[in-house]
C-alpha cells in the first residue's frame, strides 16, 4: 500500500505521466517491480531488479537516486531490462530509492515516453517522495519493535509481583511512545493502524458513558503516565510546554482529578491508559 500511494503522489508532484515501483524483497537483494501506475502496458509488472543492473540496480547498490535522459542509449547504466522498458516505450527515467536505517528497501521509478533530461525540481520531487515512504516504513518498524518489548520477557512468570509489574511498565512505556508517534504519520492508514495497536494495549474497551478524551489529551496522560515532566512530554510530542500544560488542564478537569496522578488514575480506570 505505501509504494501505490507513493508512486500516486511522485506522479502528481513531478508531473512524469509513468511511475512504478516495488520493495526489496524479504531475504533476497532484489526488488521486485510490484505496482505500476500510468503504464500501457503490463512489461514491468513483477520484474525482479538485482542490484547493480539497470537504472533501478544502480540506484540500489549506490543508495542513492539516478537518472537517465534516453534509457536505451544510455552508456551510464547496463541494459539488462531493455526489453520491458522499450515495451512500455519509456525514454527518460529518475530512480529513488528508500533507504531505512542504511537499508534500501525500495525504489521508485518515474518516467517519459520522451528523451529529455529531468530536471532538478523533478529529481528533488522525487527524492521527497521517497523520504515519505522511508518514514512511514520507520515508523511501521519502531511499532513493531515497542509492541514487542510490550510483551513479557521469555521464561518470566506472568503471576509473580516483580515480573507483572515490569511488564505493565514495559506495556505503559510503550504505548506511551506509539501515541507520540502517530501524529507524525501522513499515512491516515498506517496512523489508524497505530493507534489500534495503542487500544490493544489497553487491554479493555472504553466503557459505555466514560469520559470521552481528545486525542492529544490522551497522548499527554501517556507521557506523564510513564513519568514524563511537562518539558520531556513537549519533547515527545512536538508540542510548547504550555500546551502540554493546557491539555493536562482539560483532562484533569474531564477526570475531576486534582493531581496529575488522580488524573493517570482515572485515566485508566475508564479504560484510556493501560
Amino acid at each position: 500500500m505505501e509504494i501505490r500511494g507513493a508512486l500516486a503522489r511522485l506522479r502528481r508532484a513531478t508531473g512524469l505521466p509513468v511511475a512504478f515501483g516495488g520493495l526489496v524483497e524479504p531475504g533476497r537483494r532484489h526488488v521486485r517491480i510490484s505496482e505500476l501506475s500510468g503504464t500501457a502496458t503490463p512489461a514491468l509488472s513483477s520484474l525482479a531488479v538485482t542490484p547493480g543492473n539497470g537504472l533501478g540496480g544502480k540506484a540500489v547498490a549506490l543508495a542513492r537516486p539516478c537518472a537517465v535522459a534516453d534509457y536505451s542509449v544510455s552508456r551510464q547504466i547496463s541494459h539488462e531490462y531493455d526489453v520491458p522498458v522499450a515495451a512500455e516505450g519509456l525514454r527518460s527515467v529518475v530512480a529513488v530509492p528508500v533507504v531505512v536505517r542504511r537499508r534500501v528497501r525500495a525504489v521508485l521509478y518515474g518516467a517519459l515516453r520522451t528523451a529529455r533530461p529531468l530536471g532538478d525540481r523533478t529529481l528533488g520531487e522525487a527524492v521527497q517522495v521517497a523520504r515519505d515512504v522511508e518514514q512511514t516504513l520507520l515508523m511501521r518498524e519502531e511499532a513493531a519493535e515497542l509492541l514487542a518489548a510490550a510483551e513479557p520477557e521469555p521464561g518470566a512468570d506472568p503471576w509473580r509481583e516483580s515480573g507483572a509489574g515490569a511488564r505493565r511498565e514495559r506495556v505503559r512505556e510503550a504505548h506511551a511512545a506509539l501515541r507520540a508517534l502517530a501524529p507524525r504519520i501522513a499515512d491516515p492508514a498506517l496512523r489508524a493502524e497505530l493507534l489500534d495497536a495503542c487500544a490493544l494495549l489497553t487491554a479493555r474497551e472504553t466503557p459505555a458513558g466514560a469520559v470521552r478524551l481528545a486525542p492529544r489529551e490522551v497522548d499527554v496522560l501517556a507521557c506523564v503516565a510513564a513519568g514524563a515532566t511537562n518539558g520531556a512530554a513537549a519533547a515527545r510530542l512536538g508540542l510548547t510546554s504550555e500546551t502540554v500544560k493546557a491539555y493536562l488542564r482539560s483532562a484533569m478537569r474531564k477526570l475531576g482529578a486534582r493531581t496529575r496522578g488522580e488524573a493517570v488514575v482515572a485515566a485508566r480506570r475508564a479504560g484510556w491508559l493501560p
